[in-house]
């Protein structure tokens, strides 16, 4: 399919989330729409109106930032919002609340997408749209239910879809009966063999769908990574003393504070620790972090915040010493798990804060951090090696900041840039599904 010089290549973009939402998805979302569209697209973005997801982070900045990159947004409905009451605005008390409680559980064990509701209000939403308003399709997940959306968009239009996977379907399904395995199975297979192009965002994870469902030269490796822009008014925060700061959700038993607080408490009893020193937590699990802290006794050198903005969170790290990020606490991890490289690392490192990584060897998230020369991994089960890692840095031993561009969304967009060209240049137009019917 080739297009005229002057003609800027038209991408539809399926994305769940994005901003206003306060998701850490919308990141790569906005990010991919914002630099695609200065690498030279017109960028459509499909996505449910602000006002049906539960948490939006500053909107006049969100519609600011579309108008001025020149973004365009079709909004839809959504139905069926009870199955993600955490994402999706919907009643949250009374019969409704258990209703729906019943209908979450259910759903999980049959494997249906949270987002299964969104499928057919974006298609109503997008029913205006003709084949010469798009050259290619890009959804991203999660949720799964916008690799469905993409596939019936294609069928309709006649154009290519690509499939962006930023979590495993998997993550998605989990819990669910044994004998939907299958079903969903086959469903992904489907989406994927009728994908032109899949991008995922670690090796580990581009493996095991290799190996899965055979995908060949139209798999990429495309990772999450930094804005330098949105970084760059990030004020840091002055905590007049040595500050180590994590960020974000744990996932228990993979991800969790235990090892961290263990190495505080070695730090606290072999006293060499000199001056005022503290580990903060931002985010929702106050509760696993308080439990942990009373348990293993190091109240006196750690302060919990609870959730706050993104903002805030941003100047926590900026302003720390160090960045604490956990992968997994395993010293031995599947594929799976070695895939799961946390958001926040990036952020980390884009804000040139030096970063403790809690994770097996070998894992993808030191693959992709250690170029940068500001992070240094080691094992869960090092105890002792993270303790000395924290005196050390408490006593000024300081990182050489290496290759730190090639993780920024200005360099991953140029990467997505060349897949959506190739399928361009490599697309034969298929009629539109109401010509060929």
């Amino acid at each position: 399919m080739s297009l005229p010089d002057s003609r800027r290549p038209k991408l539809l973009f399926l994305a769940w989330a994005f901003p206003p939402t306060a998701s850490i998805a919308s990141v790569r979302t906005w990010n991919l729409a914002k630099n695609l569209a200065r690498l030279g697209w017109e960028v459509t973005v499909v996505t449910p109106h602000p006002d049906l997801i539960r948490h939006n982070e500053n909107p006049e900045r969100a519609r600011a930032n579309l108008a001025a990159e020149g973004i365009h947004q079709i909004l839809t409905g959504h139905k069926l919002r009870f199955l993600d009451p955490d994402f999706l605005a919907c009643r949250n008390r009374g019969f409704g609340w258990l209703i729906g409680g019943i209908c979450r559980k259910l759903a999980r064990r049959l494997g249906i997408s949270r987002g299964i509701g969104w499928i057919k209000a974006a298609e109503r939403a997008c029913l205006p749209l003709r084949p010469q308003d798009v050259d290619v399709i890009l959804a991203s997940a999660p949720a799964f239910s916008s690799f469905v959306l993409a596939e019936r968009l294609s069928r309709r239009l006649g154009r290519p879809y690509i499939l962006d996977y930023r979590d495993p379907w998997w993550t998605e399904v989990m819990g669910m009966f044994r004998g939907m395995q299958g079903l969903i199975d086959k469903l992904e297979a489907r989406l994927v063999g009728g994908a032109n192009a899949v991008t995922v965002v670690s090796p580990s994870w581009a493996t095991d769908l290799n190996r899965r469902f055979t995908i060949g030269s139209k798999l990429h490796v495309i990772t999450n990574g930094y804005d330098p822009e949105d970084l760059a008014g990030v004020k840091p925060h002055d905590f007049g003393h040595f500050a180590m700061v994590y960020t974000g959700l744990f996932y228990p038993p993979i991800r969790v504070v235990t090892p961290v607080l263990e190495a505080l408490k070695r730090v606290m009893t072999r006293n060499k620790a000199s001056g005022e020193w503290y580990f903060h937590y931002y985010g929702m699990d106050e509760r696993h972090v308080r439990d942990e802290v009373d348990r293993i006794g190091v109240s006196d050198h750690v302060k919990v915040h609870g959730n706050v903005s993104r903002d805030e969170a941003l100047s926590a790290a900026r302003g720390a010493n160090l960045a604490v990020v956990i992968s997994s606490v395993h010293d031995t991890a599947t594929s799976e798990i070695n895939g799961w490289i946390p958001a926040k690392l990036y952020e980390a490192i884009g804000l040139s804060t030096p970063v403790l990584l809690i994770g097996p060897p070998e894992c993808d998230a030191e693959r992709i951090a250690e170029p940068t020369g500001l992070v240094r991994r080691i094992a869960g089960n090092d105890i002792d090696g993270i303790a000395a890692f924290i005196e050390d840095s408490m006593s000024g031993a300081g990182f050489t900041t290496r290759d730190v561009d090639s993780i920024t969304w200005k360099c991953l967009a140029a990467q997505f840039d060349r897949v959506l060209r190739q399928e361009l240049v490599q697309f034969q137009p298929m009629p539109s599904a109401s010509k060929s019917a």
